[in-house]
Formats: C-alpha cells, structure tokens, sequence
C-alpha cells in the first residue's frame, strides 16, 4: 500500500464516526453542552468539518466546500463563511446551531468527497513537497494532511464522549 493509498484509507475513517454519533440524535442532545459547559456536540463536528475544508481547500488551491456548496444556508450556520471556529470563546461555541444533525452529515459527506477527489490527483513526491515554512521543521504537504486528519479524529472523540455523557451512549455497543 502506497502512502496515498494510506492517507486516503485513513481520511475515508470520519464519517463513519461522524454518522455514528449524529444517528438518531435529537436536536436538543445536538446543541446541548456536556455538563452545562464544554463544546456541544454540533459544534464539535461543525468545527471538525470546517477545519478539514479550509486546510484542503487551500492545499488544493480550490473554494472551500463551506462556501461553494452553500453549506451555510443548508446547515443554518450563521457565521461568516471565513470562520472555521479557532480561537471560538465558549459564548460563540454555545451560540452555534444547525438545523438538523442530516444537514451537518451531509456537510462531512461534501468535506470528505473533496479530499478523497484532491487525494486520488496527488503523487508520492507531492506529498514530500513543503508547504509551510513558518515552521520548524518545515511542514510537507503530507504532514499537513496527516494534521487535518489528526484534529478532526480528535474532535469527532470529543463529540462521542459528550454524546456519552448526554444520553448514555457507547460506542460500539
């Protein structure tokens, strides 16, 4: 198996996981936060998407999904198309809402046909190509990649711990 063969494999994982944890979700579990605090689940998944969307879209040279698919109407999201939820206050991360959980899956679905499209037109030495020299060591595109795939796995868990703690869910079972 190839490294793109790899990266492609392992960017097709999330939404799986973003489909598990927004099955049967109801609007109020969606928007909810875990104990009163913390990030709600659909702005864990939100955030998720739109940081894959920004970073890919730059990487590939192309419009974000976000704004060429008219997510933000489609989800409801009432924020302007350049925001990707960095630097959020936990006031702005509460106030996020979307109009249904389908909505929010359907965003992802968009989100990862981009990268899966962007990753079949790369080649092993596109991925070694450096693409970021604010950084010590300089960052490649692969290790780009590597990095969006890694924040979003990380905040699709944040999002199935919280619909555990919310509703008594488990993974898995």
């Amino acid at each position: 198996m190839d490294s793109i063969a790899v990266l492609t494999d392992a960017a097709s994982r999330p939404l799986g996981a973003v489909d598990r944890i927004l099955d049967g979700l109801d609007p109020d579990l969606l928007h909810a936060l875990p104990e009163g605090r913390g990030n709600s689940i659909a702005w864990l998944v939100w955030h998720a998407a739109r940081q894959w969307d920004a970073q890919v879209a730059h990487l590939a040279g192309a419009a974000q999904v976000w704004e060429a698919g008219g997510w933000p109407t489609r989800t409801g999201v009432d924020r302007p198309d350049s925001e990707v939820g960095f630097g959020d206050t936990a006031e702005e991360a509460a106030a996020l809402r979307v109009s249904s959980a389908d909505a929010l899956r359907g965003y992802w679905q968009a989100v990862s046909d981009h990268l899966a499209a962007y990753l079949s037109g790369l080649t092993e030495a596109s991925l070694s190509e450096v693409i970021d020299t604010s950084w010590d060591p300089p960052v490649t595109r692969g290790v780009r990649l590597i990095s969006v795939i890694d924040d979003a796995v990380a905040h699709l868990g944040q999002a199935q711990y919280a619909r555990g703690l919310l509703s008594g869910w488990r993974i898995g079972y």
